[in-house]
């Protein structure tokens, strides 16, 4: 019988993993279902209520999302900024010449000097208020107010079936250390989901277009909603999948990443199983591996 890490191989000449032929396997066939139990596990514990104390956020009457008790004291006066008992609304302040990217942008640094955010970004994403994109603020922000963002992922795969992996830098904010897609990121103020897929495929793993030119499309997993200390992550996550061709290396290029690693089914799932991955991460290899089970490999 062959070890699980044995059974990426290339078949009829499609590289990746072949359901029926894992199937054989003892050891493939426990391991599907126990991809589909602890993916199933890790979607409900990522749904989640807000913060206690927080507030519906509305943006130029947009809900918007769910602002903390911590943030909700700091702003109480600025200009655009209306605090009822039930919810926190913010709009342009004409009678200050305040745009509401003005309004915005001194909120975010209000919330910065009050210790409220946790570092600051010179990053600008988008302000989302039912499904209408707002305004835009500076990234380290969004968490605090609960704002919706949106995150690529790219599930990258070598021909012969093994998956790349980034282990996260020891200077991150949030989750240092951790393993991760070898691409994943947030999409940029009036950035498009395939604009930010290929920068964040640069910057990360150094890919170029080229690289990138059979993936498949990009598909939104869930939202997910999760309490953190500085606030509410609310969140689109979304994935593509791709086979790297075999002379292609990646090597992260801003810094944000201390190691990319090539693993197969074996090491994958140890590390699963070890809890080493970010909760995102996982859920998108999660469901990378269940496509992959279900649908066959993807095309190179």
């Amino acid at each position: 019988m062959m070890r699980c890490g044995h059974l990426w191989e290339t078949k009829h000449g499609q590289p990746g993993i072949h359901y029926n032929y894992c199937m054989k396997d003892a050891h493939a066939r426990v391991l599907a279902p126990a991809l589909d139990a602890r993916y199933r596990q890790l979607a409900r514990r990522i749904q989640q209520l807000p913060p206690s104390g927080s507030r519906p956020l509305t943006v130029s009457g947009k809900v918007a999302g769910w602002i903390t008790a911590k943030a909700t004291s700091h702003i109480q006066g600025l200009p655009g900024v209306d605090i009822e008992p039930e919810a926190v609304h913010i709009t342009a302040a004409p009678r200050r010449r305040m745009a509401l990217n003005a309004v915005l942008d001194g909120l975010a640094h209000c919330l910065r000097d009050t210790g409220c955010l946790r570092g600051w970004r010179d990053e600008l994403l988008d302000v989302i208020g039912e499904g209408r994109r707002l305004g835009a603020i500076e990234r380290a922000a969004v968490r605090p107010l609960g704002l919706l963002t949106k995150a690529v992922h790219l599930n990258a795969w070598s021909p012969d079936g093994r998956l790349w992996v980034a282990r996260r830098s020891l200077s991150k904010t949030t989750d240092p250390g951790m393993w991760d897609t070898l691409v994943g990121g947030l999409v940029g103020a009036a950035e498009t989901l395939d604009l930010a897929l290929v920068r964040e495929s640069y910057e990360e793993a150094g890919l170029s277009s080229a690289d990138l030119e059979t993936r498949s499309p990009l598909r939104t997993l869930l939202r997910m909603h999760r309490r953190l200390p500085e606030g509410y992550q609310v969140e689109d996550v979304l994935v593509s999948d791709c086979v790297l061709a075999r002379s292609v290396s990646p090597k992260n290029l801003d810094g944000e990443v201390s190691d990319i690693r090539l693993v197969d089914l074996e090491e994958l799932w140890a590390l699963i199983e070890a809890g080493e991955f970010t909760r995102e991460a996982e859920l998108v290899i999660l469901e990378g591996l269940q496509k992959r089970f279900r649908e066959g490999p993807i095309a190179a």
